[in-house]
């Protein structure tokens, strides 16, 4: 008889496959404590599953600062680490806002905000910014004008303009994700854009405009999509497209629990009636999309086995290598249902690793409410590691990477769980904010309920990011202090959030879509003087041409970092493609290995640092834009000595 493990509590336990599946059944449809759902009134029987709201881990006691603040708010102090300024204003970005329903929020489909993306769209090397937008009933209805989405072209002079109108990507459309990838291998990353309704495909014309594709290329759905990524999964050079589903929504008859059409207060949040969802509600299926190299796509989402026909609440998603096989795996974040970790088997299908992997429930065997997704290698072990952002009343578990795809859930163990539990966390990510060569984790946080500002409940709808450090190798995280005036004091309220080098400074920074808000973007101005480098890779003619995909491990001062190129991720959003490394005092690097989407494996030699290089399949680091804003002497050294290893 065949056996799987099955992770809960830090233990293993092999259960024969029948008896796993089984109780996977089961745990997806029996019924839930009263800990782990939201309290919904007697009323009419609902249809769907059978509670209402999202997962959480219970109620817990407000936690205040001196001044008897949520902590959410609150809890300044005066002196301390200077991390990150907030520009927005004199960015430009604040001549944007951004609009999604109404302020009262009736309806779940009103509370998730939207996304941003970083690319450089018209190749000058400096990072633009796109905003994806929401709407409003009445813009709809055709009762108002449309909000319009916002790409704001970088002026090299730490300002922005908003260019969208020129470069036809507002969208006009109930907007939420965004991700981007050359799926037609022109050297021009598109845009994908997804909506409630049609979702938007929009090709890059290299001219500063695009074109929606979305139609003819297959890929426009029409339900409610959210963190779309993509990622060339069967290995034919061409990026094939994932668009999560979320929940089946009708603007024309939304409904509540109780199948009123209108907010019946059929459901709470400890003791106060808000808005449903999603729990209760019917889920949307996700979908992935074969490139068929022609400009067209085709739905192999149920062939592939990766088409959730429990249809859970999905929101983040991307693919890497998780298993180290050379093989890019899909990686889903879902909303109060078991996340999804999908194995590619190189025949064009996926095994569902979700459950016996260990990532599909946090380590007490709970559903979380999972939104963003954070991936990326914290302890320099050469294994990709999770961190996802769940509801307040819970902690943002760490999914550790034990090798084989197996993963421990650690949070409590690192102490880093009990100060998330009031923050209801969004957009998350591993950056190296201070570029000591070990990846730290950042939490963009708000609330889905107003009613959360009315009630002693120790949150508040807008809230502060988080920031932990890694020190001690990835043993341990120091929680940073949010200091008077810096970002990291920002009360807003957050969703999207991508993460990227605007300055072409060499540290990371973030851009921040708040909803009913404008953006908010933090620049890091953290006062190390470590050294670093990014690359830029350029895929062969048999690869994806912006190397989606590939993995890359740099050498320096004895430390081996990993980072992947990947689209996606974070929550509905996508940060800079380029790979960025801090190299703490190093002041040479050892050695650059580049694992290719494909299986190629090169070792580059790159001729500086604290700069950007671009670096092409089978030619090493080449010319480039990058050049005039770093200086040409770097890549004008000698050669680099490119060399294939065995893989």
């Amino acid at each position: 008889m065949r056996f799987m493990e099955l992770r809960s509590n830090r233990k293993q336990i092999r259960l024969p496959c029948g008896f796993l599946l089984l109780a996977m059944v089961i745990f997806m449809y029996g019924p839930r404590s009263a800990a782990q759902q939201q309290t919904v009134l007697p009323g009419p029987k609902s249809t769907g599953q059978t509670s209402g709201g999202s997962a959480t881990a219970g109620s817990f006691a407000p936690v205040l600062d001196a001044q008897k603040r949520p902590i959410t708010a609150g809890g300044f102090v005066k002196e301390g680490p200077k991390i990150f300024a907030d520009v927005s204003k004199q960015s430009g970005l604040t001549s944007w806002r951004h609009v999604m329903g109404t302020p009262e929020k009736n309806f779940i489909i009103e509370t998730n905000g939207s996304g941003v993306c970083l690319l450089d769209y018209d190749h000058d090397g400096w990072l633009d910014i796109y905003l994806v937008n929401g709407s409003t009933y009445d813009a709809l209805a055709g009762k108002a004008p449309a909000p319009h989405a916002a790409l704001f072209h970088n002026n090299h002079d730490g300002t922005f303009t908003n260019v969208a109108n020129i470069a036809g990507v507002e969208n006009d459309r109930w907007g939420f994700g965004c991700a981007v990838g050359d799926f037609d291998n022109d050297g021009w990353p598109d845009l994908y854009v997804t909506n409630l309704g049609k979702n938007r495909l929009y090709r890059n014309n290299h001219d500063g405009t695009f074109t929606d594709s979305a139609e003819h290329a297959g890929v426009a759905l029409g339900n409610w999509s959210t963190g779309a990524s993509f990622g060339d999964y069967d290995g034919d050079g061409h990026l094939d497209l994932f668009v999560p589903g979320y929940i089946h929504w009708n603007l024309e008859k939304p409904e509540s629990l109780d199948g009123v059409n209108s907010d019946s207060g059929s459901c709470q949040f400890r003791g106060v009636h808000v808005n449903c969802g999603p729990r209760g509600l019917q889920g949307e299926p996700d979908h992935l999309f074969r490139n068929n190299g022609d400009g067209t796509f085709t739905d192999v989402s149920k062939k592939a086995g990766v088409s959730d026909p429990l249809h859970n609440y999905g929101f983040s998603s991307t693919f890497v290598d998780v298993n180290n096989d050379g093989k890019v795996d899909l990686v889903v974040a879902d909303d109060s249902t078991p996340n999804y970790l999908y194995l590619n088997k190189g025949d064009g299908t996926f095994e569902d690793a979700s459950f016996y992997s260990g990532f599909a429930l946090s380590q007490d065997g709970r559903e979380q409410a999972n939104m963003g997704l954070a991936v990326g290698d914290y302890k320099n072990n050469g294994l990709i590691d999770f961190y996802t952002g769940t509801f307040s009343d819970d902690y943002k578990p760490l999914f550790e990477n034990v090798g084989h795809a197996n993963f421990n859930e650690i949070s409590p163990q690192l102490g880093i769980a009990d100060e998330t539990l009031p923050f209801l966390t969004w957009a998350t990510e591993f950056i190296d904010y201070d570029n000591d060569g070990w990846k730290d984790i950042f939490l963009a946080n708000g609330h889905v309920f107003p009613q959360a500002d009315q009630h002693n409940w120790g949150t508040t709808w807008a809230q502060r990011p988080l920031l932990f450090h890694n020190v001690d190798n990835g043993k341990k995280f120091d929680l940073i202090p949010a200091v008077e005036g810096t970002g990291l004091a920002d009360v807003i309220p957050a969703r999207g959030a991508a993460f990227g080098d605007l300055f072409n400074d060499g540290k990371i920074d973030v851009v921040i879509n708040c909803i009913d808000a404008t953006p908010v973007l933090l620049r890091n101005v953290n006062p190390d003087h470590h050294h670093w480098v990014a690359l830029e890779l350029i895929g062969g003619p048999k690869e994806p041409r912006d190397a989606i995909g590939a993995t890359v491990y740099l050498t320096a001062d004895g430390i081996r970092q990993r980072s992947d190129v990947r689209s996606g991720g974070s929550y509905v959003s996508n940060s800079d493609l380029k790979l960025h490394f801090g190299l703490g005092d190093a002041t040479t690097i050892s050695d650059v290995e580049i694992h290719w989407p494909n299986g190629p494996v090169e070792h580059v030699k790159l001729p500086g640092i604290d700069r950007v290089f671009s670096v092409q399949q089978g030619k090493g680091v080449v010319p480039s834009v990058y050049d005039k804003i770093f200086g040409s002497e770097a890549s004008a050294s000698e050669p680099p000595m490119n060399k294939n290893a065995p893989h």
